[in-house]
């Protein structure tokens, strides 16, 4: 009789072990993705502000088109972007169309006095800032859901399971990787 309670004991601390695994990597996934929803909350916002500094920048700029068409362009294309990997190079086409554009402003001493100039250069870089936290977060959240994918034994309940792992939010051109500056 002791030897069939010993069996059933550790049969059942293997199926809570099991359930533990299984719900940990459910928790990691779900973390993943609310970290590259709060992303894509944050690019939203950058989004929407561009055309609104698009829109104070032509009255001052009119004969700069192409910068400020280059700036739309990259936005819409951002927009579109889908998976990780898209939305990264998007956002450095982004950056580096939002840095374009800032260089250029600092030609037009009216425009760098600008109350709206100067308020949505704030927007901006609180936003990102929140951006540049959020791509932390969500890089640290995908790196844990993905090592729980490939540790022992989890490894095993997340090849069964359906697991995938993430991709990460990574920017690969090293001056892409710098912060917009939008000093005035």
């Amino acid at each position: 009789m002791a030897p069939l309670i010993i069996i059933i004991v550790v049969l059942v601390l293997i199926l809570f072990g099991a359930i533990a695994m299984y719900n940990g990597l459910v928790t990691a996934r779900q973390r993943s993705a609310n970290a590259w929803a709060q992303i894509e909350v944050q690019l939203k916002r950058r989004y929407d502000l561009i055309p609104n500094l698009v829109e104070t920048v032509k009255a001052y700029m009119a004969h700069e088109k192409d910068t400020l068409e280059r700036v739309i362009q990259a936005r819409n294309q951002a927009l579109s972007a889908k998976t990780v990997g898209e939305k990264a190079t998007a956002e450095a086409a982004v950056g580096a169309a939002l840095t374009g554009l800032f260089g250029l402003a600092e030609a037009y001493p009216d425009l760098k006095s600008s109350a709206n100039m100067l308020n949505l250069q704030d927007e901006l870089r609180g936003t990102e800032d929140k951006i540049s936290f959020s791509r932390q977060y969500y890089n640290d959240a995908t790196t844990a859901y993905n090592t729980k994918l490939e540790t022992f034994p989890s490894s095993i309940f997340a090849s069964a399971g359906g697991f995938k792992p993430r991709e990460l939010f990574l920017i690969e051109n090293p001056v892409e990787r710098e912060a917009v500056k939008v000093q005035f």
